[in-house]
């Protein structure tokens, strides 16, 4: 690898920017592709770079074929970020869950009695008001956020960032009655039904979840459903 693809591969990666390194497994040209469709290095067929920034969609390396030629795209994406929004019982369990699956998990709740640093170790904390803390993060399509304080004034704000946002994944916590009336809320504010209509409310998959841990483990299986498995379609 030249020394300058492989200093600029080491600054994305410490910036935490998502690039795919494409090589040609014959002559050895290089080059970095990254999701907006901006390239550095040796000039790629247009074939390749599309299959690079799809493999970076997908996190998912692989070798493709362009023309007469043969590339393998190693896929560099930073870690997937879930965004939990109240410290509560259930985000005990799921912080620890989404972090043993490979997010980056922050913890954000204004309450401070309650988003204490003890009671989530080693996981980021913020006292932030959850609309001010999404902004600040910039939520990208491989960020989840999960509202679960219940309170309107904490998750509404929330939802209202998260649903104009590229985000693979919104969840809230509470019944339909709950949710129906948080619809009403958000109509009111503006949001169209297409954009409610990416909130997963009741949060979780029906598993007859009761237990904070157990709401955890439903909540855990749907993100990585909708993350993994394609609409209509099995997961691979």
């Amino acid at each position: 690898m030249r020394r300058e693809i492989l200093d600029r591969l080491n600054g994305d990666r410490a910036a935490d920017r998502a690039v795919a390194l494409v090589t040609a497994l014959d002559g050895g040209a290089q080059a970095l592709v990254y999701a907006d469709g901006a390239t550095a290095g040796d000039a790629l067929p247009d074939t390749a770079a599309e299959a690079a920034r799809n493999a970076l969609r997908a996190d998912r390396s692989q070798q493709v074929e362009a023309g007469e030629e043969t590339w393998f795209v190693h896929v560099h994406n930073p870690p997937a970020r879930m965004v939990i929004v109240g410290a509560v019982h259930i985000t005990q369990a799921l912080a620890g869950m989404a972090e043993a699956a490979g997010y980056s998990v922050i913890v954000c709740d204004p309450r401070r009695a309650f988003a204490d640093d003890a009671r989530f170790p080693a996981i980021e904390v913020s006292t932030e008001w959850p609309d001010d803390a999404l902004n600040r993060l910039v939520p990208d399509h491989r960020t989840a956020v999960v509202t679960l304080t219940h309170d309107p004034k904490i998750d509404d704000p929330a939802l209202e960032v998260a649903v104009r946002a590229p985000v693979f994944y919104i969840g809230a916590l509470g019944s339909r009655r709950t949710h129906g009336k948080r619809l009403e809320r958000l109509r009111e504010k503006g949001f169209s039904d297409d954009e409610l209509g990416r909130i997963h409310a009741p949060i979780g998959l029906a598993i007859g979840a009761r237990s904070p841990a157990e709401i955890a483990v439903s909540i855990m299986a749907e993100v990585t459903q909708v993350r993994r498995q394609p609409p209509g379609g099995k997961s691979k």
